[in-house]
């Protein structure tokens, strides 16, 4: 059976929604939304381990919702594009309106 365009987004913005489901995330999400920030910094603003973070970055990562850079021995992580701050944004929104 051929899955068609339409099955296929919606299967894809599911998984995308299920990723952005875990509050750890979210958080991480919310964070890098101010600015760009290394493993320690997050892990030290959600007082968290640093494995823990590095785990959920790379769910992240996978997802395309952050992307990152190297700068020496420091990776800097940010938000992959405007479409996710804009995701983010609406949503805060949305849960924010009475």
């Amino acid at each position: 059976m051929e899955i068609n365009q339409q099955e296929l987004e919606t299967q894809l913005l599911a998984e995308l929604f299920k990723v952005l489901g875990d509050p750890t995330r979210l958080r991480i999400v919310r964070h890098l939304l101010q600015k760009e920030m290394c493993v320690t910094e997050i892990a030290d603003a959600m007082d968290m381990g640093q494995s823990a973070i590095s785990h959920q970055l790379r769910v992240l990562r996978q997802a395309r919702l952050v992307t990152f850079r190297k700068e020496g021995k420091v990776v800097w992580y940010r938000l992959n594009d405007d479409h996710v701050v804009v995701l983010i944004s609406q949503g805060l929104e949305h849960v924010s309106h009475q």
